[in-house]
């Protein structure tokens, strides 16, 4: 069995594969100050409830895969592999880290491990061109080459973060319930909250990726996009552009870059 963890800003996926098929997942919230320790009875925790997995932590666990986009969770991540499975493979995606996915933007070293680890997915997939729009804490769409290439990508205020600033900086408004309203035309300021949120991104999502597409291929129409991320069902629904809906292609690819360099171990 192997568990992959994704670390986001606002929340954690984990995902357990039995082979090429995921078998079970769990999202928790990212908390930076959690130890090793603390992080180490949180997977007990979890896993234990498995029935495919033993009582004791690490049992019927045959490898880990990590990418995470906050330092010190990354690092407390480590903590854990060393002390609680230290005779398990662990592949963290950090530089030097074999993804088979040539990274062409400025300076690679910048490109979050999440963006990288979703296109060796979107790559292995659909192959390309392809543009993965991913619903986090930001939005982020990110241009794979019909190479295999990433080619770079844009980086919008996520639905949470905009909800909220909403919520915040706005006299006679209150945080929301991020849902589909009754109709476009709210009737009271939470339904018009909620369409300005809902249609709103999905007409960002419609704007961004067509332009995208239009640099990406003589044809757009060959360019395949892929949404993912938590709140991405959200806009599914309206977003025009979206070819595919993909909840566990960040795990997919943690999964893929896991058996590209375990050899190598």
């Amino acid at each position: 069995m192997l568990l992959t963890i994704d670390v986001g800003n606002t929340h954690t996926v984990l995902g357990l594969f039995d082979g090429d098929d995921i078998v079970e997942h769990w999202r928790i919230s990212t908390d930076a100050r959690r130890t090793a320790d603390e992080l180490a009875v949180l997977l007990q925790g979890l896993m234990g409830m498995h029935p495919l997995l033993g009582d004791e932590l690490g049992d019927g666990i045959d490898g880990i895969a990590i990418c995470a986009t906050v330092p010190s969770v990354l690092h407390e991540l480590r903590e854990v592999t060393r002390r609680y499975y230290g005779d398990v493979p662990a592949v963290l995606v950090e530089p030097g880290v074999k993804t088979g996915v040539p990274i062409l933007t400025d300076n690679p070293k910048e490109v979050g491990a999440d963006r990288i680890i979703n296109s060796v997915a979107a790559v292995e997939l659909y192959g390309g061109p392809a543009i993965v729009v991913d619903f986090g804490t930001a939005t982020t769409f990110d241009a794979v080459s019909a190479r295999g290439e990433y080619v770079g990508g844009v980086i919008a205020p996520g639905i949470e973060i905009s909800v909220e600033a909403l919520g915040v900086r706005g006299a006679q408004l209150r945080k929301i319930e991020v849902a589909r309203p009754r109709s476009v035309i709210g009737k009271n300021t939470v339904e018009a909250m909620q369409s300005g949120i809902i249609y709103g991104f999905a007409g960002q999502v419609d704007g961004v990726v067509t332009r995208m597409a239009r640099e990406l291929a003589e044809d757009p129409d060959d360019v395949t996009v892929i949404a993912t991320g938590g709140l991405a069902p959200m806009v599914l629904g309206e977003a025009s552009v979206i070819d595919e809906h993909e909840p566990w292609l960040t795990l997919v690819g943690l999964r893929l870059v896991y058996e590209r360099n375990v050899s190598r171990m």
